[in-house]
């Protein structure tokens, strides 16, 4: 008893782990037990033996163990404790116990139950729910132990006879469940369960009582519930129809159902309404059968058992599940009148059919009814059953993760006749996009041609708004990043776009690009859906093209690429294939002669331009897709009767035929292609096409922002000094002269407009007319408005009321005549911020692809001037600009080529000056950066002194100057990269501290020294190391000794960072040379430890007061050092003159004394 107590207790934690293995623990044990245990002979009543085992009338003791009768009454009892989970535990123990035993029979374990789980009067609430629960946890570890039907006799018991289980324990056991329901209308569903677990048991066993306990179900079910009808007794019958096919089922379900199968289609209608459990609505439907809560009843998992079996594929009913979900779900649970509740419970009925249908069958599910309540609650946050909603919607995703072949048939249910083909825009979800992304490319393709076949319908006629959606899914597949791209399906898009945008069709083509498109005559589009298309045709060809080129690391762009050729030539090459194609389409626009000519000489380049190879093949490319983008955008912009400015194709021909020459024939000598030189007052060919790119980004198109910075990324090879000048030029701040002249032309324009709205009497007049009346009644001058009587007038006004009159209306005036003004600033200056951040995009690719141009350092100073000018409605300008610098230019690793010195000094020159004067610790810090990535320049080309220079006088700046906005961090970075520099630079920082401005930047000026000391002393000579530390050590026994006189005010902790920098220093004047001899002095520091003592601010400091004691040992160790070398020195002589080696002993012994 000893070993099994102490895991009763574990039963009841709340960890499954603790308690499974308490279990394990306790069976084996008993079982082990039990294994040992001699039966006891059996008693006559009313011997003395019988006496003592008074209070045992179970009559566990005859054939089992002490400790498992014990084990097995403390487990009944167990299961009425409301403590953490004993409920749980004792139940699992009890079961695997009651499985392992042949000792006992069901009819003594139900009795035992029974006695142990009676209700006294005196229990209260809880206590009688534990006492009710404990009957029904061990009835149910009776049916799943195994013990009620089994059939092998007790092993040792006196008579042979005895059986483990009995036709009178299984109805004494039903009787007691039906007993439970009744009890309670919340054990009901638990008990009716429990029953139907008994009779599974009863059924796949082999016991001779096998008919009789089916037939007695059949009794207590049908008599007791034979008027009214709830899901328990739709459960039992389920059970038991399989298993008793003679039974007259006919006669048992009448009159509630029609058909004598319960899951014929006669009966689904009863069946709706008794599944629905609303009381009251059916005299044959019981009123009283609980409370409604969230989980689906029990019965729904054998009705899904009987129809959708899921390890039995060949008894699926799928024609008959359809009828049923259509009738029992979508018209019962879903139904008009149906509550909240109730939709509830279909909601959770379609998720578990939605693990259980095939794909074939999917479509059944998406019902008129669900579908209404589904997209009605996913409409809005504030419905009942909107969090229900969405987790069908992630159910939907998650089974297209799993099954990506079926996302087109779900987006067909959800845009179809049930649903609606603005899905997401109604239920303010992505569901279809979400499905899209999870699809395979070849459902992205069924789902093309589907749309295809829609639009192309010949029965009927599409409606303008079914066909722009058609356009917006065709868009939303080409812009939603997740979906994986292929180049059939792309290609098939745009050429949809490109046929219905610019073409009208003339005859129907058999094979070819129209009939994939399935494009025919009949098709009937208005001339909006055609702007609709041009436009979407090319938003879908700038979400193709990569902006920006691919940083080492990154991820390239896939979508605006495939085997080297861009979509726009893809584009540009069908739509010159529509063009010859005259027999089946018609060009919707008639170009002129003179701009027939202009397109033939841009189709001669752009053919001239693919021949293009070697070094210039890329900056060709970059040319042919500028042109081929731009007769694009030029034949849609004619067709939206927007005016395209023919001088931009002529000027990029020009280019392109400057750029690239035309003469050379041999394929040798178009190899070896170079940008030729123009004449000294014509543009450079690379100037004039950035000119063009430039104009682009001015546009409000994403089309032509993309194709300008695609091109860019081509010719960026090609750039000059022009070329960056040109970029630059746009990013500078405009002149406030030229402001104040726009200003004034607004100003005037905007009179003149006031003049003539007063003249016609317009809603503005009548408003400057009443804000003059107001001015003058509230100055008094009511009467002199409306009275024209002049004693009244001379009376209300008088010199002090004019003069607040004239205030007044200037303020009037003012407010009227800067209101359109301000408005237009705003809008103008706000467009021009966008322009400007739209040009950084260029800046950003350059710096990206030509990392080593010495044209990067035309970029510093006006990026700079960014940075640090631009106001609070520029923030994302100035984040930008700074991003380039910091994370761009001061991050390039390789070198720059052919700089240009002189222009490098110029620059860090103006850095410097500009970190002398910055506002911001941001703009330092930037400009921190850009000087570090100058000096690198410079240096690399072996310029160092004018880096030195120029940071001596920033750190003269620094020191002697207070409202210098330099900080330490500017010099900290540039010592720790460059740190031999930083040790050129010691005696500078050292002399200038003498000339600080205050106590806080000479403290500030030692930290640099205690820096350069920790990185630089290795690359100086030791001679010079020793030097300089002892001039550090003097300049910092003054510092601190002025401090004791009260001369200058330091505080402890500075004091301390100025010893530890002594201390430093004594340390790397040891490691740079140990054999010197004229360094160091103790004596003036055992001086100061004397005179700190003496000192009323540091004489309590006992830190300080170690520190320097520290000092003072430093230095007198170090001295030890160079008497020890003195003595090695001596001894190598000695050594040489043949001394004995007990003399060297005596030597070695005479160090310390001289020590001493």
């Amino acid at each position: 008893m000893a070993t099994t107590l102490s895991l009763f207790w574990n039963l009841s934690s709340a960890s499954k782990k603790e308690r499974i293995s308490a279990t394990v623990k306790l069976v084996n044990s008993l079982e082990k037990f039990q294994g040992q245990h001699t039966p006891k002979p059996e008693v006559s009543p009313g011997s003395e033996d019988d006496e003592e085992n008074v209070g045992s009338t179970d009559g566990l003791d005859v054939l089992n163990a002490h400790d498992v009768a014990y084990s097995i009454r403390r487990l009944i009892r167990g299961l009425a404790s409301p403590r953490e989970s004993s409920r749980l535990g004792f139940s699992v123990a009890l079961t695997e116990l009651l499985s392992r035993l042949d000792t006992i029979t069901s009819a003594q374990v139900i009795s035992m139950i029974v006695d142990g789980s009676k209700i006294q009067g005196s229990m209260t609430g809880q206590e009688e729910r534990d006492v009710l629960f404990a009957r029904l946890f061990g009835l149910a570890t009776v049916i799943h132990s195994g013990l009620l039907v089994r059939q092998t006799p007790l092993s040792t018991s006196p008579s042979s006879a005895t059986n483990s289980s009995s036709l009178e324990s299984y109805k004494e056991l039903v009787n007691h469940l039906l007993v439970l329901a009744e009890k309670k209308s919340w054990l009901r569903e638990c008990a009716w369960w429990t029953i139907g677990q008994a009779i599974d048991a009863v059924i796949k066993s082999s016991v001779p009582w096998k008919e009789e306990a089916l037939v007695s179900a059949l009794e207590v079910v049908y008599d007791r519930e034979k008027d009214f009808w709830t899901p328990e007794t739709v459960a039992i019958t389920l059970k038991l129809q399989p298993a008793m096919p003679k039974h007259d089922w006919k006669s048992t379900l009448a009159p509630t159902f029609k058909d004598s199968a319960i899951m014929a289609p006669a009966n689904f209608a009863s069946l709706g309404r008794i599944l629905k459990e609303t009381p009251g609505e059916d005299d044959w439907q019981q009123s009283n059968t609980g409370t409604w809560k969230a989980q689906l009843h029990y019965v729904w998992n054998s009705i899904f058992d009987s129809l959708l079996p899921e390890n039995e594929p060949e008894r699926r009913q799928n024609a008959l599940f359809q009828e049923f979900f259509r009738v029992v779900v979508d018209e019962t649970l879903f139904g008009v009148s149906s509550s909240p509740e109730r939709k509830f419970w279909g909601f959770l009925v379609f998720k578990k059919a939605l693990r259980r249908v095939d794909g074939t069958d999917l479509p059944m599910l998406f019902t008129k009814n669900f579908m209404r309540s589904w997209i009605n609650h996913l409409s809005h946050k504030d419905r009942h059953l909107h969090k229900i909603s969405l987790d069908v919607v992630k159910d939907i995703q998650n089974f297209v993760q799993q099954n990506p072949e079926l996302g087109y048939t779900l987006i067909l249910q959800l845009t179809g006749i049930h649903g609606s083909q603005q899905f997401d825009k109604l239920t303010k979800t992505k569901t279809i996009e979400s499905i899209l992304s999870r699809m395979d490319s070849d459902g992205i393709m069924k789902y093309i041609q589907s749309l295809l076949e829609e639009m192309d319908n010949n029965n009927t006629t599409v409606e303008e708004a079914k066909k722009i959606w058609i356009a917006d899914q065709f868009t939303a597949l080409i812009r939603n990043g997740a979906i994986p791209k292929r180049e059939d399906w792309i290609q098939l898009i745009l050429n949809w776009f490109a046929v219905q945008g610019l073409y009208l069709v003339k005859r129907k083509s058999a094979k070819g690009l129209l009939a994939a498109l399935r494009v025919t005559p009949s098709s009937i589009l208005s001339e909006d859906f055609r702007r609709i298309c041009r436009s979407k045709l090319l938003g879908c060809l700038a979400d193709l093209t990569p902006p920006t080129a691919s940083q080492k690391g990154e991820k390239a762009p896939k979508e605006g690429t495939i085997d080297d050729e861009s979509w726009i030539s893809k584009v540009f090459n069908v739509v010159n294939d529509l063009d010859k194609d005259s027999k089946h389409v018609t060009s919707l626009s008639e170009p002129s002669q003179e701009e027939q000519l202009l397109l033939q000489q841009a189709h001669k380049t752009i053919d001239h331009l693919r021949q293009v190879d070697g070094g210039m093949r890329e900056a060709a490319r970059g040319v042919e897709l500028l042109l081929s983008a731009s007769l694009l955008h030029r034949r849609c912009a004619n067709l939206d009767e927007d005016e395209p400015d023919a001088g931009i194709l002529e000027t990029c021909i020009a280019a392109a035929t400057t750029m690239f020459s035309t003469d050379n024939k041999s394929k040798n000598r178009r190899k070896s292609h170079t940008i030729s030189q123009p004449d000294s007052d014509s543009p450079k060919p690379i100037d004039m096409l950035v000119d063009v790119l430039i104009s682009f980004l001015d546009k409000s198109t994403s089309y032509l922002r993309a194709i300008a910075n695609k091109t860019f990324l081509c010719i960026a090879s090609a750039a000059t000094e022009t070329t960056i000048d040109l970029i630059l030029v746009q990013l500078e701040r405009r002149n406030p002269a030229d402001l104040v002249a726009d200003e004034e032309d607004e100003t005037e324009s905007t009179t003149k407009e006031n003049e003539s709205d007063i003249d016609d009497g317009n809603e503005a007049a009548l408003e400057l007319r009443m804000k003059i009346e107001d001015a003058l009644k509230a100055n008094g001058a009511e009467a002199a408005i409306g009275d024209t009587d002049e004693e009244s007038e001379e009376e209300l006004v008088d010199d002090e009321q004019m003069m607040a009159i004239d205030e007044h209306l200037a303020e009037v005036f003012r407010s009227r005549s800067g209101d359109g003004k301000q408005s237009k600033n705003v809008n103008a200056q706000r467009e021009a911020t966008h322009f400007k951040n739209r040009v950084l995009d260029l800046v950003d690719i350059f710096t990206r692809k030509m990392p080593r141009s010495p044209h990067n350092l035309r970029l510093v100073l006006p990026l700079i001037e960014l940075t640090t000018k631009s106001g609070n409605d520029e923030r994302q300008l100035s984040d930008k600009a700074r991003g380039i610098l910091n994370n761009r230019l001061a991050k390039l690793k390789d070198p720059l080529q052919e700089v240009d010195q002189e222009y490098a000094e110029t620059i860090l020159d103006e850095l410097h000056i500009r970190a002398r004067k910055a506002h911001s610790s941001d703009a330092l810090t930037t400009l921190s950066h850009c000087s570090l990535f100058i000096c690198r320049v410079l240096m690399n080309v072996g310029c160092e002194n004018s880096v030195l220079r120029l940071y001596r006088e920033s750190i003269a700046d620094f020191i002697t100057r207070k409202a210098s906005s330099l900080n330490i961090t500017f010099f900290k970075d540039f010592i720790t990269r460059y740190p031999a520099l930083g040790w050129r630079l010691r005696d500078d920082i050292l002399d200038a501290s003498q000339k600080a401005i205050n106590v806080y930047r000479k403290c500030q000026a030692f930290q640099l020294l205690n820096m350069i000391l920790a990185l630089s002393t290795s690359a100086g000579d030791p001679q010079d190391v020793l030097s300089f530390i002892l001039k550090l050590h003097t300049s910092v026994l003054h510092f601190i000794d002025s401090a004791c006189d009260d001369e200058v005010s330091l505080s402890a902790a500075q004091i301390k960072d100025l010893f530890k920098l002594v201390i430093f220093g004594v340390r790397q004047a040891s490691k740079a040379d140990s054999s010197n001899k004229n360094v160091w002095d103790s004596g003036v520091w055992r001086t100061l430890y004397a005179r700190l003592v003496a000192s009323k601010r540091f004489s309590s400091s006992t830190a300080i007061l170690k520190l320097c004691s520290q000092v003072e040992s430093a230095l007198q160790a170090q001295h030890g050092t160079q008497h020890n070398s003195i003595a090695s020195k001596r001894k190598a002589e000695v050594e040489a003159e043949g001394v004995p080696s007990d003399a060297k002993r005596k030597k070695k012994k005479s160090v310390p004394t001289i020590q001493s």
